[in-house]
């Protein structure tokens, strides 16, 4: 269990608080590339860590995100022009470009110094992966090298457009529980599986086939394994399988907040999410499949829009159509007679499980056992960091961008092979990286 300080401080995120300003020194995705389509067109409201923000396009396709409110007189923003390469004010006319720079101040005598002085706060801005992603840290100045870190290397961004799919979804419960969730393999046992009295193939929402959904109902107390890597850990839950073998369900965690899925089979399509605070009870997490090895075609695109694997079915606002207003249509004769839970999707299971923590989890009342071994590590790890960060120690982590080029999945391997000789036979690496280009 954690101690009420450390649960505050793994859950704050405002700009005053430790773990507010930790996340900060890593780049945190804020939109979606297909929310800002169109140049010269209407900016959108953004919320994270508790600022309110907002983002667009300008003449030249470069994304600005700004405070929300115009530091002349404090009106909103997002009623403002979006013209010219700036977004202006319709107040007063006041104009800022997507550096926060005032480039236009048409109430203002031309003399006065305010034509050089006067900025709106605004955040370094990058697309990546069809997500647009914002550096809310210090200045490059105020950094040890003199220069911000590069954004991640997340293996999704880095395939063409035509192999992968992403998408967002709201959650309105803290962020950590969402990572705890994804690391916590052994909930998989129960939670998505079918009734009891239920054949193992009979879940159609689950990214693995039959037998390794027997393996998974058979073995609820999966043997973990663990090793950092500079971006984080990779963790390796190991049930018994058929024969002399282990089936192994292997995740990658890289901070502060990237998950993946652990059921892919080489060939198959990986998952992955990164998690976006919006306050201290809800997130965005924007999730993402991707495939090294083929383009995801039409019907596996309409599948995972529908809601399969870590994705929710969303309605037009990116809010998940099952969710605590309709008790994500839990169908308690289904709970009965079908599914373990009486919930459809994988995605929703584990909505309906980390809302019911509360939009807040209480650490300090758990019973933790050893199956929880990567959720203790993650909270040590961020915990670590944002503690560190108080001393006065800038995390490391940010500047190695290219060792979060990882990939998650699963491996059916002979019970007397390490961890380590597993991840290198299933992915040509001891820790799951892929090769540098």
């Amino acid at each position: 269990m954690l101690s009420r300080a450390d649960n505050n401080c793994l859950t704050q995120t405002d700009t005053d608080k430790p773990m507010g300003q930790y996340l900060r020194r890593f780049w945190q995705p804020v939109a979606l590339s297909e929310e800002l389509l169109e140049r010269d067109a209407p900016p959108i409201r953004v919320k994270i860590m508790g600022e309110d923000l907002v983002a667009f396009r300008d003449t030249e396709g470069r994304v600005g995100l700004i405070d929300s409110h115009c530091p002349h007189r404090g009106a909103e923003m997002y009623y403002g022009r979006n013209e010219d390469c700036g977004l202006r004010c319709v107040y007063h006319g006041w104009k800022f470009d997507v550096t926060g720079k005032a480039v236009d101040l048409p109430n203002v005598l031309p003399d006065r110094a305010l034509h050089d002085t006067v900025k709106i706060k605004a955040y370094p801005t990058i697309e990546y992966g069809d997500i647009v992603w914002a550096y809310m840290g210090p200045e490059a100045d105020q950094l040890p090298d003199g220069k911000l870190p590069e954004i991640h290397e997340l293996e999704f961004g880095k395939v063409a457009p035509a192999s992968r799919y992403v998408m967002k979804q709201r959650m309105e419960c803290n962020w950590a529980q969402i990572m705890e969730g994804d690391l916590d393999t052994s909930h998989f046992s129960f939670l998505h599986m079918p009734a009891p009295s239920v054949a193992s193939n009979e879940n159609p929402d689950a990214p693995a086939d039959e037998q390794r959904l027997r393996w998974i109902r058979n073995d609820p107390i999966p043997e973990f394994s663990l090793l950092e890597h500079e971006a984080g850990f990779v963790v390796g839950g190991a049930r018994v399988a058929d024969k002399e073998n282990f089936y192994w369900r292997i995740t990658q965690y890289m901070l502060p907040s990237h998950g993946t899925g652990p059921s892919t089979m080489p060939g198959e399509t990986y998952y992955g999410f990164s998690l976006a605070p919006i306050d201290d009870e809800s997130c965005w997490i924007y999730c993402y499949g991707w495939n090294p090895v083929r383009e995801i075609d039409a019907e596996e695109r309409a599948k995972l829009k529908a809601g399969h694997g870590i994705m929710c079915e969303i309605d037009d606002t990116y809010t998940p159509v099952r969710n605590p207003s309709n008790e994500f249509g839990i169908d308690r004769a289904m709970q009965k007679d079908k599914t373990y839970s009486g919930v459809k999707g994988l995605a929703e299971q584990d909505a309906m499980i980390q809302y019911s923590q509360g939009r807040i989890a209480d650490r300090t009342k758990e019973i933790l056992t050893t199956t929880d071994a990567a959720v203790v590590r993650f909270r040590s790890l961020v915990l670590g960091g944002a503690k560190s960060l108080v001393a006065g120690n800038e995390p490391v982590a940010p500047f190695h961008h290219k060792e979060y080029r990882t990939r998650p999945g699963s491996w059916l391997a002979n019970k007397g092979r390490s961890f380590e000789e597993v991840l290198q036979e299933r992915f040509d690496d001891p820790l799951g990286r892929v090769a540098a280009e």
